[in-house]
């Protein structure tokens, strides 16, 4: 990179002599590192934290592994500074650089997920603290004497922390330095969580949880890269056995990272830990404060924090020394990213495990089909838990038939399920009500001319939100108020609701039982994260008597006096052409319905369908899940689908529908012809049109074998260039079919 006089920080770059030049990776989509040269005095090593001009800006980057590349230090820019944190590790580097490899992504956007805190960079600045020096004042009030009581053992304070401990004001303590009492000294930034005691709560476990986790500790003492599957039921105590192992890591000295598909949802797995540990894990997740992620990371990298607890970004952490994740909820879809870098964060855990030489734990009620085949070929450790803890039963499930037991006109609750509920709630307990479809309705329409109100971004329909009175699109985030006239005929008042969504059957059970305490919990609740955080609290306290949600109701909250679940729309993820519907239906009604009962109150799990002779159905109320996994994996080998077979999705956009469809012809005439692996399309994506942009699909299937890799890399290198508004992306082991 040949240096550019019109550079700004060019002249600051002139004097210094550069003896060396080293690669750069830089957080941009360029295909590998650049060179830049190192002034004279500089020390850096692969893996520093560097500062490096490009173009016209300063940007940060990684020094990378490979040397020097034989061009003369004198032609190249040199690099402007080096930042005072701990290098990236070998083990991190070669991370990097395989996740790159396997996605097909630019390794300076995968190592731009590693520093995502650029102000953690540099050292936090010491604190300002006081030392007692001795002495006493002339006039020793009773709040002087408490405050020279509390700093006499020595200890050092700040300024407020020895005020609040000493339950006097802080002006007390102004008075004491003034008098020369105190002398100012300063501290280490104090560290974002206590250190966890691995011995601080003695953990309860029987027979079955105490076989679990000896098997699961005896691989963390190995030290060794091991992958551990627990599958247990829900309530069956997995939380607590891979808490053994976290303690036994700990009592090692080294770090823990604890994966979860909504960390900003789960504060009662934060009070968990706390209970068993003495204090709670670093958090590392989107909804935290810019300087806090800056101090985790900063105490991830030098070791000072223990254990993190976070979302799938977490992976990429420069951890000091990591001895072990923890993938809980392995099955869920949002360990799957979907934009830039597309990785599932459980497949890259267990890289990052074998990377570093050390053992992962996946846990989940419902495993995956890849982990369950996976554990039946002997690659994963299976732990099996097939019971609940302390003997609590699992809810008596049941199907009701909608086309026997049919709900009111214009109701969707069918009279069953209403009897059941006015039952739980007459016993003073709570009932969950679940639909996976947030706002009032999915579909709004004219009675008169047909009107359908379609997003004017996308080809989806706009979803009624009637308690914030407005049509909304779910794919782009677009919004209008809701209309009183049709803006095709002018009809006024002949606007129609068609379908449920979880505020239209709040308006319905609100018709039902008027007196009950009805909670909605959905993702686009008014008051975000922290509102939501609140309403399970209050949940869990017995403060509602129904509640009514979508999907992040079954994401492992514990609501004691849960005791009935009904599932408004059980056929509802089965109707799309999605190859994973069966198994994802499957999870996450299993992982619903075991929301009720975990604490040994009869319960029960009601489930409205239109099929109840589907497998699936059958499945969920025999509990007879062993026999569902076995279909599920004899039709998934029978298909050569994942994890038997290899799948790869592009998706080509572009602002015209022609643009993109003749990129994506493009794409497909420059496939190469390889013996296992097949191109089908270009099609239209179900989601024909994104925020303007026309989208056509191209699917690459290849055997379980196949070098996916290598033809992908070769069919983009045969295909046209992007131009215009052309945009391709890649997507390896695809999770949705949209």
């Amino acid at each position: 990179m040949s240096t550019d006089s019109s550079d700004l920080f060019g002249a600051l770059f002139e004097a210094p002599p550069l003896n060396r030049t080293v690669p750069v990776l830089v957080p941009m989509p360029a295909p590998k590192p650049y060179s830049y040269s190192v002034p004279d005095g500089m020390a850096v090593e692969p893996g520093s934290v560097v500062q490096v001009p490009l173009g016209p800006r300063q940007v940060i980057g990684v020094v990378w592994d490979g040397g020097e590349d034989g061009v003369d230090p004198k032609k190249l820019r040199p690099i402007s500074h080096v930042f005072d944190c701990p290098p990236l590790s070998k083990e991190m580097r070669d991370f990097i650089d395989w996740v790159a490899a396997y996605t097909l992504s630019p390794p300076g956007l995968v190592a731009r997920m590693a520093l995502r805190a650029p102000n953690a960079f540099e050292p936090e600045p010491m604190i300002e603290g006081l030392k007692f020096v001795g002495g006493e004042p002339e006039r020793l009030t009773p709040a002087r004497a408490r405050v020279l009581e509390t700093a006499s053992d020595g200890s050092s304070w700040t300024r407020s922390g020895l005020a609040h401990a000493a339950g006097v004001s802080t002006s007390v303590v102004d008075g004491l330095i003034t008098l020369g009492i105190f002398e100012t000294i300063f501290l280490p930034p104090p560290p974002v969580v206590a250190m966890p005691d691995p011995d601080f709560a003695a953990a309860r476990l029987e027979g079955p949880q105490k076989e679990a986790a000896a098997e699961i500790v005896s691989d963390v003492r190995k030290g060794e890269f091991a992958v551990s599957l627990i599958d247990g039921v829900t309530g069956s105590g997995k939380t607590e056995v891979y808490f053994e192992a976290i303690a036994e890591t700990l009592k090692r000295g080294r770090q823990v990272l604890i994966l979860l598909p909504e960390i900003a949802l789960t504060a009662s797995f934060m009070e968990r830990f706390q209970d068993r540990f003495g204090a709670k894990p670093a958090e590392w997740h989107s909804d935290l404060a810019p300087r806090m992620r800056e101090k985790v990371w900063r105490q991830a990298v030098t070791g000072e924090v223990r254990v993190v607890a976070g979302a799938r970004s977490a992976l990429f952490l420069p951890f000091e020394d990591l001895g072990l994740i923890i993938v809980d909820e392995e099955h869920d879809p949002a360990y799957k990213q979907e934009d830039r870098v597309f990785y599932n964060a459980r497949d890259m855990a267990v890289v990052r495990g074998r990377i570093g030489d050390f053992p992962v734990v996946l846990v989940s009620a419902t495993p995956s089909v890849e982990s369950q085949v996976n554990g039946q070929s002997g690659r994963y450790t299976t732990v099996h838990l097939p019971t609940r803890f302390g003997d609590a039963a699992l809810p008596d499930l049941h199907l009701i038939d909608m086309r026997r037991h049919a709900p009111e006109r214009g109701g969707f609750l069918s009279p069953v399920l209403i009897r059941a509920i006015g039952k739980t709630v007459e016993r003073r307990e709570q009932a969950l009500l679940f639909l996976n479809r947030r706002g009032y309705a999915p579909l709004t329409l004219c009675r008169v001319c047909g009107h359908r109100f379609q997003c004017p971004q996308c080809s989806s329909w706009l979803v009624e939100h009637r308690f914030r009175k407005q049509l909304q699109c779910h794919q782009c985030g677009h919004a209008e108020r809701t209309p009183e006239a049709c803006p095709e005929c002018g009809t006024l008042d002949h606007l129609v609701a068609c379908g449920p969504g979880v505020e239209r059957i709040a308006e319905e059970v609100e018709r039902h039982f008027p007196e009950a305490r009805t909670i909605v919990l959905s993702s686009d609740i008014m008051g975000g994260v922290k509102r939501l955080r609140l309403e399970l609290d209050a949940i869990a306290k017995g403060e509602a008597d129904i509640v009514i949600g979508t999907q992040l109701v079954a994401k492992g909250h514990n609501f004691p006096l849960m005791t009935l679940v009904g599932i408004i729309d059980a056929d509802l993820g089965l109707a799309n052409g999605d190859p994973r519907a069966a198994e994802r239906t499957f999870q996450l009604l299993s992982q619903v319905t075991g929301r009720a009962g975990r604490t040994g109150l009869k319960s029960h799990g009601l489930l409205q369908t239109y099929q109840p002779q589907h497998p699936v159905m059958q499945a969920i109320v025999s509990g007879d899940s062993g026999a569902f996994y076995e279909r599920e994996i004899t039709e998934r080998e029978r298909a050569a689908l994942p994890p038997f077979g290899r799948l790869a999705s592009i998706i080509v956009s572009a602002e015209t529908r022609h643009d993109a469809e003749n990129h994506a012809r493009g794409m497909r005439n420059a496939a190469p012809q390889v013996s296992g692996i097949t191109v089908l399309g270009p099609a239209e994506a179900p989601l024909a049109l994104v925020r303007g942009r026309h989208r056509f699909r191209l699917l690459v299937h290849g055997r379980r074998n196949s070098d996916m890799q290598g033809f992908l890399r070769t069919m983009l290198s045969q295909s046209p260039k992007e131009r215009g508004s052309v945009q391709v992306q890649l997507d390896i082991d695809p999770q949705s079919f949209l």
